[in-house]
């Protein structure tokens, strides 16, 4: 790299049309403020008596029931509204005072109105089986009766009413390590520029860093890749005592609910057996050969002596430098969801190109990485870091699966039922990808331009599949640690780590020592068994995508109906309904056959 990186830009300097259209939620700060007083109450204690007015009264009939949760959802929906503003607003700049006090309050709020919601759960399962039975069968309560059934199915790892309510009162406490994590990570966090082979220096930061990874210059990968990893470890103690107050979090919720364990704990509510993720580590590790032999492929390709781990991004085809202003990439994304129907792609294109939907640009203590947000009576956000690199256009393509599947949801369901859960959240993502790549592959491309994709594709997988899944393997070994009490030091953290990194990459790979530390700057550890889903969902995205490309309008119509269905019945069934059975190791083990195929094709091709 021998042009000197472009400054980063104050978000002052950002251009309207460049920021995502915050002022169509609230006009400013002013007026969410007023809002927030009305809905929210944050001076006054309890801030929503006319809840508590319903407390003792859950069994008195289902009219009653139905006007309470008609009620909580209301304010549920309100807060949720309130609190969208304020995070995007202190994303823009995590160090912006006003919006921090902002996005503080709403966190403060939801804590509150988690503790003063407390007694209804616990005061409903506590009524006779006949009169919930009763509630579950009951014509007016129809509307909730999916909502009903799912806090019923919580009835054995529910408390009393007055441990319910001391559990939420401890939640703000419980969650500084998130909070604390993130302000570390984004804020007060500083690297050490890199050095070019020329020996020019470079400011690294998040955004940059992938950049760096995927240059042509060795020198600066290597040296980026040493600022990063060199700063966690500077700071190895302070990171494993938030990880740890994360994970001692979940032990604290599994054992006060009577869970087997913290993984049961965590897919429980969603009917997710935990077979599931076994079934996914399990499969992936029979399957190491297949990671291995692109990786032998990769250091041939490269001609390298030796492959290290700053060499496992750079794209094998050096001669291609794929290149996207941001204006092209969205025109693609775009084109690309035409096989979805003229309806899924105008209200995409309507989004992207007139209502603002996407924060494009990195500034200034903008929030690293990106992410759709929104909330039901907004339309869905997409925050960005746009640098123009080909890993650029295909998360944008990611985060428009994302936003639309909230659209779908929101369009089509009420509010009880249109937040899609977790388990589900990277089908749709990762399925627009897959129609990115189609859409490009068609293009009239040379052998080299067409490698050159087909060598991203396969990043793409190892980077949401193989390393996802290593990732909750990972994960998953520090819960069972913990909940044996064993203590979670920097040391053991690093061995585990490297350990992990080495049955992954394989021979041909030297893992490198600061690999050792990389746990310790993944935000996601600190997302309850969040990651596996990211492999679970790029099968599931796959297994879809086929069967829409190939079966056509019923599989398409089908695909659709998933898109609109929310949280409207258990995730496993939604999936089920599709056309897709995650209980099997079929779906995983086609992701892994893709990924072998598109091995054969690259070595073919160079």
């Amino acid at each position: 790299m021998t042009e000197t990186a472009e400054a980063i830009k104050e978000r002052m300097e950002i251009p309207q049309e460049d920021k995502w259209n915050v002022e169509a939620l609230y006009e400013d700060l002013k007026t969410w403020q007023a809002e927030l007083n009305q809905m929210g109450r944050p001076q006054k204690k309890p801030h929503w008596p006319e809840l508590a007015a319903f407390k003792g009264r859950l069994g008195e009939g289902t009219q009653v029931l139905k006007e309470f949760l008609a009620l909580s959802l209301d304010f549920d929906q309100n807060l949720s509204r309130l609190f969208t503003y304020a995070h995007m607003r202190f994303d823009e700049d995590l160090a912006n005072e006003e919006h921090k006090k902002a996005n503080a309050v709403m966190g403060t709020l939801y804590h509150d109105f988690s503790q003063e919601l407390a007694w209804a759960e616990p005061e409903l399962l506590a009524l006779p089986d006949a009169v919930i039975e009763a509630y579950l069968k009951d014509p007016l309560l129809e509307e909730y009766h999916f909502y009903l059934e799912r806090i019923v199915r919580m009835k054995s790892h529910t408390l009393s009413s007055d441990k319910e309510e001391l559990l939420a009162m401890s939640g703000k406490a419980l969650g500084t390590s998130v909070t604390a994590f993130s302000a570390f990570n984004n804020v007060d966090l500083q690297f050490p520029p890199a050095t070019d082979s020329e020996g020019s220096q470079l400011e690294v930061t998040h955004a940059k860093y992938s950049i760096y990874l995927r240059d042509r210059d060795r020198v600066l990968r290597k040296s980026a890749f040493q600022s990063l990893h060199g700063s966690f470890e500077g700071f190895e103690n302070t990171i494993c005592e938030l990880f740890n107050g994360h994970i001692q979090k979940h032990v604290f919720n599994m054992r006060s609910r009577g869970y087997s364990s913290c993984l049961d704990a965590s897919l429980f509510p969603n009917q997710i057996d935990t077979g599931v993720y076994s079934n996914l580590i399990g499969t992936v590790r029979e399957h190491l050969p297949v990671l291995h032999r692109y990786m032998k492929l990769r250091k041939k390709a490269l001609g390298l002596d030796e492959l290290h781990l700053y060499d496992v991004y750079v794209p094998i085809v050096e001669e291609v430098d794929m290149k996207f202003e941001y204006d092209a990439a969205e025109k693609m994304v775009i084109e690309s969801v035409a096989p979805l129907g003229k309806e899924y792609q105008e209200i995409l294109r309507g989004g992207l190109e007139q209502d603002r939907w996407v924060d494009r640009y990195e500034n200034l203590r903008k929030r690293s990485g990106a992410y759709s947000t929104g909330s039901y009576d907004t339309m869905p956000y997409i925050l960005m870091n746009f640098q123009g690199a080909f890993h650029d256009l295909m998360t944008l393509a990611h985060e428009a699966g994302h936003s639309m599947h909230s659209f779908m949801s929101h369009k089509h369901q009420p509010y009880q039922y249109s937040h899609y859960p977790i388990f589900l959240a990277e089908v749709a993502s990762t399925f627009n990808e897959e129609l990115m790549f189609a859409h490009l592959m068609k293009q009239d491309l040379t052998d080299l331009q067409r490698a050159y994709l087909i060598n991203q594709k396969i990043e793409d997988i190892r980077a949401t599949f193989f390393r996802q899944t290593m990732f909750a393997e990972f994960e998953l070994n520090v819960h069972k640690l913990a909940e044996q009490d064993t203590p979670l030091t920097p040391g053991l953290l690093k061995e585990l780590y490297r350990k992990l990194n080495e049955e992954f990459f394989g021979p041909d790979v030297v893992i490198d020592p600061e690999i050792d530390i990389e746990w310790a700057r993944i935000p996601h550890f600190y997302n309850n068994f969040y990651v596996y889903q990211y492999a679970t969902g790029i099968s599931a995205a796959h297994a879809l995508f086929e069967k829409v490309t190939s079966e056509g309008e019923e599989a398409r119509d089908a695909y659709m109906n998933f898109l609109s269905s929310g949280c409207s019945h258990y995730p496993l069934d939604l999936l089920d309904r599709a056309g897709v059975n995650m209980r099997q190791k079929k779906p995983i083990e086609a992701t892994i056959n893709q990924f072998d195929q598109l091995v054969s094709q690259l070595d073919n091709l160079i």
